[in-house]
């Protein structure tokens, strides 16, 4: 626990449920002091009449590991030497069938948590939403001097503001090890995030091993035999964030951010022209070619088989134009295109295929706002990336996504790479992605935002402090009513929760001066 004000300190030692993070909906806390919990009766129960049961694996999974959560990272001895309590017990029902499929955008996470002197209950729409529950109840729990836990009588009613609240990693400009990737879902799921979206190709190298185009990895990696993401780890990642309730959004960014694609895939970039000789080098994919369309065919028919979400990420921005005006063979084909001079027309061109091309597999599609920008013809139910900060006036471009019927997905604001001397998680926090002019009826068209965390100067030594708290000041942002916005309040609720993350294994970063009982790596 943070070393707090004396006031304070009474208030999270006695388990006060002010001390969640993410702040739920709403919440009651009764009288009479706390209910003890002791770690050789206590256990996870299934409700009798919940429509899941025993064997159903997301629940099955958690209730082990939050067992472990609540015990074995706090250091309680096993023991029987106190009588049967009512709290020996935390029933769970879940009122929809459904266990073996994917949580998706739709997906309910409402619940409802009752810690009572007769019983304590946890209801839920989904498994999705008894997650989220499992994890307020472990956050709940609090010990006193002489290493006993307990749990105040409370009654929270919880459901997140957006449906959508993720996390982008960059895993192409520095390759993150698959246990580094896990080790995010697990604080995703500390957090309630739901989203990993994994921008897992860029220039740098294509780690993502395909089994219709192996030479990508073979020739695009750092290194194709241990820099790479075999179809066992992608695997590995989709079900590790499936039985954490988060979804999991690959990102293959064309046409520009393909540097890495070349050397696998002859014929697929643009060739870059000195005057009226080639110069040697390569630029964005070759819009020009029927070969292209047919790779990107294929390519992702495999993309849509392996990763089971609705939605694909297909990037689309910043593209650099200065290739293409210097190949001989795209000028005569803007020609005769009439596209005269403005490449964007062929750049759209190119998106306005590989849309329906996604399209044509079964797939919805996420998009950076230059496609939006530039114009392009998109499904109705396509999702704008919001990501240029624009000084400040981001909102503006959420203003005209929604405007024009499209559903929007807030960034700017939340580039964690970027760091800075002092408390930025405050900017961070006091966020409001719906600050922005425009009718009701667009503000629903938010559907949530993203902690972006690019990889220029981030690896495994850095990754985990420089994301952690401070995506956690996203996730409330995210899931929290909009009126929980005392920063102050914040800081004591985060402080608290960045010594649980580290109690938990996860190396996140003070937000201030202070200590934690239990620092990272200690017993």
């Amino acid at each position: 626990m943070a070393r707090l004000p004396a006031a304070v300190f009474v208030l999270l030692a006695a388990g006060s449920a002010a001390a969640v993070w993410p702040q739920p909906q709403y919440v009651s806390e009764g009288a009479g002091g706390g209910c003890r919990l002791n770690a050789a009766r206590f256990r996870f129960a299934y409700a009798d009449r919940s429509a899941v049961a025993p064997g159903c694996e997301v629940l099955d999974q958690a209730f082990r590991r939050y067992w472990k959560l609540l015990f074995l990272t706090r250091g309680q001895r096993r023991n029987g030497g106190f009588a049967d309590s009512p709290c020996d017990v935390l029933s769970v029902n879940v009122t929809r069938p459904g266990c073996d499929g994917f949580p998706s955008l739709d997906s309910s996470e409402h619940y409802q948590l009752t810690i009572s002197d007769n019983l304590m209950l946890l209801t839920a729409d989904t498994v999705w939403g008894a997650l989220r529950g499992l994890e307020t109840f472990s956050q709940l729990a609090w010990r006193d001097n002489d290493g006993t836990f307990y749990i105040n009588k409370t009654d929270v009613v919880d459901f997140p503001r957006f449906p959508h609240r993720g996390v982008l990693l960059d895993t192409s400009r520095h390759y993150l090890p698959l246990k580094a990737i896990l080790e995010t879902l697990d604080a995703m799921a500390y957090t309630k995030l739901n989203v990993f979206h994994w921008h897992i190709v860029d220039d740098p190298s294509f780690p993502y091993q395909s089994a219709k185009f192996p030479d990508l990895s073979r020739k695009g990696a750092y290194n194709p035999f241990t820099h790479v993401y075999t179809a066992s780890d992608v695997k590995t990642v989709i079900e590790y964030a499936r039985l954490r309730g988060i979804r999991v959004i690959p990102e293959f960014d064309t046409p520009g951010h393909t540097r890495s694609w070349g050397p696998g895939v002859p014929g697929l970039l643009t060739p870059c022209y000195a005057g009226s000789t080639p110069s040697g080098s390569y630029g964005p994919v070759n819009p020009i070619l029927n070969t292209t369309y047919q790779f990107m065919l294929e390519f992702f028919a495999e993309v849509s088989t392996v990763f089971p979400d609705f939605y694909v990420h297909l990037g689309g921005d910043e593209v650099d134009f200065t290739c293409w005006k210097s190949n001989p063979q795209v000028q005569a084909f803007m020609k005769k295109m009439g596209f005269g001079q403005n490449y964007a027309k062929l750049e759209s061109f190119y998106i306005q295929r590989l849309l329906d091309i996604v399209s044509s597999q079964g797939k919805g599609y996420m998009v950076w706002q230059e496609v939006f920008d530039n114009a392009v013809k998109v499904k109705p139910d396509t999702i704008i990336h919001v990501w240029k900060q624009d000084n400040g006036h981001y909102p503006n471009e959420t203003a005209r996504v929604t405007k024009a019927g499209y559903r929007a997905l807030l960034s700017a604001p939340w580039y964690l790479n970027y760091i800075s001397y002092g408390q930025d998680w405050q900017g961070i926090y006091l966020v409001e992605p719906l600050a922005f002019k425009g009718v009701s009826k667009q503000k629903d068209l938010v559907i949530g935002g993203e902690a972006c965390m690019w990889g220029e100067y981030v690896d495994v030594t850095n990754l985990s402090p420089r994301l952690w708290p401070r995506a956690g000041a996203v996730a409330e942002r995210l899931w929290s009513n909009k009126t929980v916005r005392n920063t102050q309040d914040a800081y004591t609720r985060l402080a608290d929760f960045r010594c649980t993350l580290l109690r938990r294994g996860i190396q996140a970063e003070p937000l201030f001066v202070g200590y934690c009982e239990h620092e990272y790596g200690s017993v």
